[in-house]
């Protein structure tokens, strides 16, 4: 009897251990999760800009050449104290050009010396030259975004400033914010934006 207790717990001991063993190995086997763009700090961050940027870039594109300029000043709608706002154009330029100012520090860029101040490069006219501008500025949008991790999200992007993820976050609401005035423009001109067209 004392022969087939040993004879039992040994014969357990060895399943155990290879069952323990197997399982490592399977384990150890196993494909490991890659992060992706949906569970990365970064790819979150990125999909923001691209959302809004996908928005913008399209309202900006819908609104003819002859009324890029258009301010809802020209209406002469009695009490709307109008005067005085961006034109469309300058929107966008603004947009692009707060972008510079927003994202520059994250990405660990200079503003170009061209952009004087929130409202764009003055000279800068054509709707062609002032899509550009915006795409760019988004580009440096997601460049920005690609620094963010874990470790440095909390960071300062400069001494005494905001975290490195508040700013570039900051990024996307405030062209959020400006995205509705152009909606609002693209509707004084009969255009219905992009983003709300059916399907």
């Amino acid at each position: 009897m004392k022969h087939l207790v040993i004879v039992l717990s040994l014969t357990a001991a060895t399943v155990l251990n290879v069952t323990g063993q197997s399982a490592k190995t399977v384990a150890a086997s196993a494909p490991q999760a890659q992060p992706t763009q949906r569970t990365t700090l970064a790819g979150m961050v990125d999909r923001e800009i691209s959302g809004v940027e996908k928005q913008i870039v399209e309202a900006a594109e819908a609104m003819p050449e002859e009324k890029f300029n258009f301010t809802p000043e020209s209406l002469s709608i009695p009490g709307d104290d109008y005067k005085g706002v961006r034109s469309f154009a300058v929107q966008v330029k603004h947009i692009a050009s707060s972008n510079y100012f927003i994202w520059s520090p994250i990405a660990g860029d200079a503003v170009p010396a061209a952009i004087k101040d929130g409202n764009g490069p003055p000279e800068m006219k054509s709707k062609a030259d002032i899509l550009k501008f915006l795409k760019e500025s988004f580009a440096l949008g997601h460049k920005a975004a690609a620094t963010l991790t874990p470790e440095n999200m909390l960071q300062p992007f400069a001494p005494g400033k905001a975290p490195r993820l508040d700013r570039t976050e900051f990024g996307v609401a405030h062209a959020y914010n400006h995205y509705g005035q152009m909606v609002e423009y693209l509707r004084m001109n009969g255009i219905v934006p992009p983003a709300s067209r059916g399907k």
